[in-house]
């Protein structure tokens, strides 16, 4: 068992209605407020469950199933979780901005809850482009069910992705054209070769490592940033080509057609959560559109 006592505010409650919602998840609640997780893990080779319960006191009690070191499964369980960061000034940076105040509001405790890997985040990029939402989401969770590992978490069967060994050996998969599994394979390589490790992307300037996620191939401007954000979990940088993200700060800070670089402007009063920040505009954003349960296009 691994403890976690959060940094700032947390609630697991809302973590997971926001992971329910998070359409790459795929993640249905049995509602019995624990969160069942289960990935491959870090090393590449490993496959990892984890059952998450906040008690009354705000900790957090991580339950670690399979065989993959329990301490190296608990540093991912945070990063997944953003309970990596030391959130105890987002209230100040919330609090300084009265539209990001409001919103916040509405949803008490939410950190952005992680791909479990930027591998993971890397993988769902090359499978959602220029496909549905929805479709893309159904190839991820078939491929889990499929060709990854299935661990009994908190007693009930979770399906995991597969790991970088497996799927660097995938020679084809219903829905997945030949180009994108050849991507994938070559995912699964710069995994394994350490390429998409998550302390050295984010270690790197955010500029760097954007520049060297997009000598993947298949992995461009938006799909690096997704997963430098969303894979790594850096908390603070502003996606430049996230246009949903930028609608919304248009239409919430009455601006006339900004730039990118103006909204960057706006969003530099937010670091160093810019990152959560975003995440928390975008959940407004779909909570109010619904676009992404009607099945838009992904973008990557």
């Amino acid at each position: 068992m691994t403890t976690i006592n959060p940094a700032g505010p947390f609630n697991l409650a809302t973590s997971t209605r926001f992971l329910e919602g998070f359409a790459p998840a795929a993640y249905e609640g049995a509602g019995d407020e624990v969160l069942r997780l289960a990935f491959p893990a870090d090393d590449g080779k490993a496959v990892a469950g984890a059952a998450l319960r906040q008690e009354t006191d705000g900790t957090v009690r991580v339950e670690i199933t399979g065989a993959a070191d329990a301490e190296a499964v608990g540093a991912q369980v945070r990063r997944i979780m953003s309970l990596d960061i030391d959130g105890t000034g987002y209230p100040a940076v919330v609090a300084s901005d009265p539209i990001v105040k409001g919103l916040s509001e509405q949803y008490p405790g939410l950190r952005p809850v992680c791909f479990h890997s930027p591998y993971e985040a890397a993988a769902w990029a090359v499978i959602g482009h220029r496909i549905r939402i929805t479709q893309a989401a159904g190839i991820k969770a078939a491929m889990a069910a499929r060709l990854g590992e299935t661990v009994t978490v908190a007693g009930r069967p979770v399906a995991a992705f597969p790991t970088p060994e497996v799927l660097a050996e995938v020679g084809e998969f219903p829905g997945l054209t030949d180009v994108k599994i050849a991507r994938l394979r070559g995912i699964a390589e710069a995994a394994l070769a350490g390429e998409l490790d998550a302390k050295r992307l984010r270690d790197m300037a955010s500029a760097d490592a954007l520049e060297q996620l997009q000598g993947i191939a298949g992995i461009g401007p938006f799909s690096a940033e997704l997963i430098l954000i969303r894979g790594a979990g850096h908390p603070d940088v502003f996606p430049r080509t996230e246009t949903r993200l930028h609608r919304t700060m248009t239409q919430l800070y009455r601006r006339e057609e900004p730039s990118a670089a103006e909204l960057a402007d706006i969003a530099a009063d937010w670091a160093p959560f810019r990152s959560w920040v975003g995440v928390l505009l975008r959940v407004h954003r779909e909570a109010v559109t619904g676009e992404i349960a009607r099945g838009r296009a992904a973008r990557a």
